[in-house]
């Protein structure tokens, strides 16, 4: 398996002890940083990690910047959890659903239907700016 470099917090690599202080752990790899494009995630020259890397990478990541107790929950535990998280912060901050799904690559029916919890706590405000409306129409 290709060696994958990742980077921990402010890109030192390493692992968190029990107390949630960093210290360099045995996952830990040279090279930390991002690519010239960009990518976290990549080959040790450089290149592209193959798809099948990808989880391999993730886990080292993950060692590297959560406490053991963090890395030992499900919080980030795979790829899609952080892209969920962006989509679901996207929908909550109160960007339209149309330009959610446009960024995310979906569908209007896709984002809807995983995402009608986020969509739906964003009903009182979206409530609220209607009423504003209202009011401000009354006034004019």
């Amino acid at each position: 398996m290709t060696t994958t470099h990742c980077s921990g917090p402010q890109g030192n690599p390493g692992s968190a002890d029990s107390a949630g202080s960093r210290a360099p752990g045995p996952r830990a790899h040279q090279g930390v940083g991002t690519a010239e494009d960009g990518r976290l995630f990549r080959a040790p020259q450089g290149g592209h990690l193959l798809s099948k890397e990808y989880g391999e990478a993730w886990k080292i990541a993950r060692l590297a910047v959560l406490t053991q107790s963090e890395a030992a929950s499900p919080l980030a535990d795979v790829p899609y959890s952080m892209r969920h998280a962006g989509v679901s912060l996207w929908l909550e901050s109160g960007v339209s659903p149309a330009e959610v799904a446009r960024r995310a690559g979906h569908s209007i029916a896709v984002l809807f239907r995983f995402y009608a919890k986020a969509i739906h706590r964003n009903q009182q405000r979206s409530n609220d700016q209607i009423e504003r409306a209202l009011k401000a129409a009354e006034r004019a």
